[in-house]
């Protein structure tokens, strides 16, 4: 629906009649392979990215269509790209911005003339995301990724930042303190203006492209480094839904960076913002207090989310877009990447899919 209203807007129609489940796949160098994610059960949509692409230079549809024709080759559909980077040039308004959003937008365009109609994207500061431990002991066993504030603040950034982050580039130690700093010398209110005017530039060319961009939250929700957050709860999205009310402009719904605030209703964001809702990152975690988490399976019951009322949220308000399964633990001496093997995924994916049947009407 429109934020704060009561009526669903109007939206093209999607690609697809019902939701898309999918899987993260890291291209060519990832250690899980698509012969070996061919054989999971009911998945036939791929998330991915051109990552060896630099982040100053556009996607190129050439580019584009030789990614999709190897997922073809094995039967798989390129759903969603995950994740076309926005430099810091956008982020911070620099004079380099004008040509950081002609880029972007090249980019988006190519991505359309090549059948993927998703684009996600974050606009947070310096890291993607951000753990303190990418192998801690759920309990079980197994190992996944966590955050803890008291670890977080006991970094030494002084020899740049420990590689436990997700980035577009790495920083040597000054570099990333100047960075950093400008940041938080533009503060909310400048990040959040500089979103607006981004939207501004790129949604008409997304609508034009048939592309839906989906805003992923940020992960952490909350300031790290004093760093400014804009995407980290309702009132965040409604904000960045309102800077432009086109269908173009949407959500990337992440249960587990809007679920890290302890006591988020996320049933109630994805039925209230479904119609906005463009890809979906179920993930499950489990609080040992409000700013210590880890990520766990997700099943009911394992962590302290609840996946099945935001699936059925999601499915009672017509949800039809692309979700996977956000990342999980690590099982049985698999060596991936933390929190992108193969088994919990296939495990989660086999949840969700179950969690969707199970809701569907008979017959």
């Amino acid at each position: 629906m429109t934020p704060g209203g009561n009526a669903r807007a109007a939206t093209p129609a999607r690609r697809h009649p019902e939701p898309a489940f999918a899987m993260r796949w890291f291209g060519p160098n990832d250690p899980v392979s698509l012969a070996e994610l061919r054989q999971v059960p009911g998945l036939r949509s791929i998330v991915t990215a051109l990552d060896d692409v630099q982040i100053d230079q556009p996607w190129t549809r050439p580019a584009i269509e030789k990614r999709a024709a190897a997922l073809a080759s094995y039967g798989f559909d390129w759903v969603v790209a995950e994740s076309v980077p926005v430099p810091d040039a956008i982020k911070l308004g620099t004079p380099e911005r004008d040509d950081a959003v002609a880029c972007f937008a090249s980019s988006i365009e190519a991505l359309g003339q090549a059948g993927v109609n998703v684009v996600c994207y974050n606009f947070m500061p310096v890291f993607d995301w951000y753990r303190t431990a990418f192998h801690a002991d759920v309990g079980d066993g197994s190992t996944a990724m966590r955050f803890r504030q008291a670890d977080f603040d006991a970094l030494d950034f002084g020899a740049g930042a420990p590689a436990l982050a997700a980035w577009a580039r790495g920083y040597d130690a000054v570099a990333f303190e100047q960075l950093t700093q400008a940041y938080r010398d533009l503060g909310e209110r400048g990040l959040r203006e500089n979103l607006t005017a981004f939207l501004h530039d790129v949604v008409p060319i997304a609508a034009r492209a048939g592309v839906r961009l989906a805003i992923h939250p940020d992960d952490p929700p909350w300031p790290i480094l004093g760093l400014p957050r804009i995407v980290k709860d309702r009132a965040d999205l409604v904000r960045v839904l309102e800077a432009t009310d086109d269908p173009a402009n949407g959500l990337t719904f992440c249960t587990g960076a809007l679920g890290a605030l302890r006591g988020a209703d996320l049933a109630g964001i994805a039925s209230e913002f479904v119609d906005r809702i463009h890809f979906v990152h179920a993930r499950n975690l489990r609080f040992a207090s409000d700013r210590d988490f880890i990520e766990t399976a997700h099943l009911r019951g394992e962590g302290d989310l609840d996946l099945p009322a935001v699936i059925h949220a999601l499915l009672d308000g017509g949800f039809d877009a692309p979700i996977r399964p956000d990342p999980g633990r690590t099982l049985w001496g698999e060596e991936r990447i933390p929190g992108y093997g193969l088994f919990d995924r296939a495990i989660g994916l086999g949840y969700l899919q179950g969690l969707a049947h199970g809701r569907r009407s008979p017959g």
